[in-house]
């Protein structure tokens, strides 16, 4: 009887670890006016877009890495006349934040075809214009090639049109042999630069692009279906409302994991309820069956991110899991949009942070192969080394909302002090993801208040660093 007590006490204890293992904690200085969407941008910096929706601030960690004990800035506002919600967006390889479309604008249901980009450097907006003869673009799909170009679905028809991020203008993408039109869908960059995307409007088919061949093909059916039906019948938009847009209804995010497979989340199956499936790509094998979400929850229109363990971190209608490659287990809620950090902590909503259990494999980690062993404050360099990008884009949602973090950051830690400061990185030689042993390079600048002395440098991809390597700032 003793020993029963005994194993019983040490289950409890057991799977009382196992709810304490992912913890959340409040940031100490909340966002003035909340945070619909955050952007990491490539100076350790967090970009968030206020509830106000034209209003964006900026969350600065403090001297020791800590986004928690981080402060806000407001930063500049978008071009007159936009202020958009549910758009399509992306940090570019020069550090630039673009955003193009929205579902709405001023509130008002528009499939806007405004766009912005955001510099950094000089806090400054500037409008972008959209593809030649595209009058809506609303909320598309859109990615970062590796190449460096903003690639872009429009929402009604299937075109794709490419913004050049040194030009600032558009080339119209061939996208032969499209299925369905783009609207609702996700894109998934994978490690060949191919892009996989779940229909919505033909759902269960998915389908692979290949740029080289500038055209889709289909990638087979996902055994079960991941998108919801549609309660809605005509959405008026356009010239006093007289053009319809009919809604194909929704799917979950899809994320790539270490292994190359991808995970692929759905929505609700029938009238708002019925528990979402999900279903797991693999390039070799194809499509095969994963977890139903839990107490008939799903995972239409929700974030994800891939955490540094490889786990996905997926937000339901009503609870938050992890998926491991076999499982969905709950863990803390995690309402609002979710972002990887650099220091292995998701950013929730602008208020919190989740702080994931597990570690990385470290051949998952980027690698430093040449770095100057002296830098001065206020120059630029080039560092050089391998998987700087990550092995994903560490980040998804149903379709809109894109804030992919697959590009590296550097950060320069002092020896002395333990101060943690962040070089802004830019130019990066590729966007690819899971590019394994292939050399690349990215450019740092040291900030000009960085403390001098010896220090450690690492960089970081999708909150895993790499080795650290031996500094000394002048």
């Amino acid at each position: 009887m003793r020993n029963k007590f005994l194993i019983a006490a040490v289950l409890w204890f057991a799977i009382c670890n196992m709810s304490l293992a992912q913890t959340l904690q409040r940031l100490n200085h909340q966002p003035p006016d909340g945070a619909i969407l955050t952007f990491q941008l490539t100076d350790g910096t967090v970009m968030a877009q206020g509830f106000g929706d034209s209003d964006w601030w900026k969350l600065t960690p403090d001297n020791t890495g800590s986004y928690v004990n981080g402060t806000w800035t407001k930063l500049a506002t978008l071009p007159a006349g936009y202020v958009p919600d549910a758009f399509a967006s992306a940090v570019l390889a020069d550090g630039r934040l673009v955003i193009v479309g929205g579902e709405y604008n001023n509130g008002n249901f528009t499939l806007t075809n405004l766009g912005a980009i955001y510099d950094p450097a000089v806090n400054k907006w500037t409008s972008v214009a959209p593809p030649a003869n595209w009058s809506y673009i609303g909320d598309s799909p859109a990615l970062v090639l590796p190449n460096g170009k903003f690639l872009v679905g429009n929402k009604l028809t299937k075109q794709m049109a490419a913004l050049d991020p040194v030009t600032l203008t558009w080339q119209p993408v061939r996208s032969a042999g499209k299925s369905d039109f783009d609207a609702e869908e996700g894109w998934t960059l994978l490690p060949n630069g191919s892009i996989l995307t779940s229909d919505v409007k033909h759902a269960p088919n998915s389908e692979i692009y290949s740029l080289s061949a500038g055209a889709w093909t289909s990638a087979g059916s996902t055994i079960v279906d991941l998108h919801s039906p549609s309660p809605f019948g005509c959405i008026p938009y356009g010239p006093n409302g007289t053009l319809c847009y009919y809604p194909p209804g929704e799917i979950g995010p899809a994320i790539l994991r270490p292994d190359g497979t991808v995970f692929v989340t759905g929505s609700y199956t029938s009238n708002g309820s019925g528990a979402g499936h999900t279903a797991v790509f693999s390039p070799a094998i194809g499509w095969s069956v994963g977890p139903d979400f839990p107490n008939g929850d799903n995972a239409g229109d929700s974030f994800a991110v891939l955490l540094p363990s490889g786990n996905v971190l997926v937000e339901g209608g009503v609870a938050s899991y992890e998926f491991d490659g076999t499982k969905l287990a709950p863990v803390p809620a995690t309402p609002g949009c979710l972002m990887m950090l650099p220091n292995g902590q998701v950013l929730v909503g602008g208020t919190e942070v989740y702080i994931p259990a597990g570690t990385y494999s470290p051949a998952w980690a980027p690698t430093i192969r040449s770095a100057p062993t002296t830098v001065v404050r206020g120059s630029t360099y080039k560092i050089y080394g391998t998987q700087f990008n990550g092995l994903s884009q560490a980040a998804a949602f149903g379709d809109e909302y894109e804030t992919a973090t697959n590009y590296p950051l550097v950060r320069i830690t002092n020896n002395s002090t333990g101060h943690v400061f962040y070089a802004r990185t830019h130019n990066h030689s590729t966007m690819a993801v899971a590019t394994g042993t292939k050399s690349v390079f990215t450019s740092f600048d040291v900030q000009a208040g960085m403390e001098t002395g010896a220090s450690s440098l690492v960089v970081v991809a999708n909150g895993i660093p790499s080795q650290p390597v031996s500094i000394t700032v002048n």
